[in-house]
């Protein structure tokens, strides 16, 4: 929420200020836990796959490990900066989120259906396959860090997702956890698949 007050300016006309108000203790308690639960979910799953494994594609159509992996590392990466901006612009007081907090992180983080990412988003072997693991680690800890740190207004800041409509800066960086869930699932769904390489031996 933000508190109002009116003010004179110069000339004896009344101007309004706003003061942010933070996110509540709990909120970012909820936020930096849904990212290292998801995190360490989804390297739990990395650990030990060889490149021939991440790189294995089940059938035309269907990402590989690799590329679930590297689709959310992009988003993350494009992400956060986007928010730090958005937070040196004035507050949006009129914009409503689409959905609550809940929901995004039980629509994005449910796989009901595959949804065509953004051109930008697309994985386009940036990396290496071996390197994904890592890549991934750095760009959550600089997600975790935006949230345990900043003391900006995310409530009212705003991005318009392609798809689904508002979501407000908080809600941003749920989706994110909730995000790399889901390509988790995806993850899992390839591994099992039929031809899916073996473990290497431990």
């Amino acid at each position: 929420m933000i508190y109002f007050w009116l003010a004179l300016d110069s000339g004896g006309t009344k101007i309004s200020r706003w003061k942010d108000i933070m996110i509540t203790p709990s909120e970012r308690e909820f936020a930096i836990k849904l990212l290292d639960d998801t995190r360490d979910g989804l390297l739990l799953m990395l650990d030990g796959l060889s490149s021939e494994q991440l790189l294995y594609c089940p059938e035309p159509g269907r990402w590989s490990v690799a590329e679930n992996l590297e689709h959310v590392i992009v988003v993350e990466q494009r992400l956060v900066p986007a928010l730090e901006k958005l937070l040196l612009e004035p507050p949006d007081l009129t914009t409503q989120p689409a959905w609550d907090d809940q929901e995004v992180v039980r629509k994005i983080g449910t796989v009901t259906k595959r949804v065509q990412a953004p051109e930008r988003a697309l994985p386009k072997s940036r990396w290496p396959a071996e390197e994904l693991p890592r890549e991934f680690a750095t760009a959550r800890q600089n997600t975790r860090n935006f949230i345990n740190s900043t003391n900006g207004d995310l409530r009212h800041h705003f991005i318009r997702h392609f798809l689904f409509g508002d979501f407000d800066a908080y809600q941003w960086v749920l989706l994110l956890g909730a995000h790399s869930g889901r390509h988790t699932f995806h993850c899992q769904g390839v591994m099992a698949s039929h031809g899916f390489p073996g473990r290497t031996a431990s």
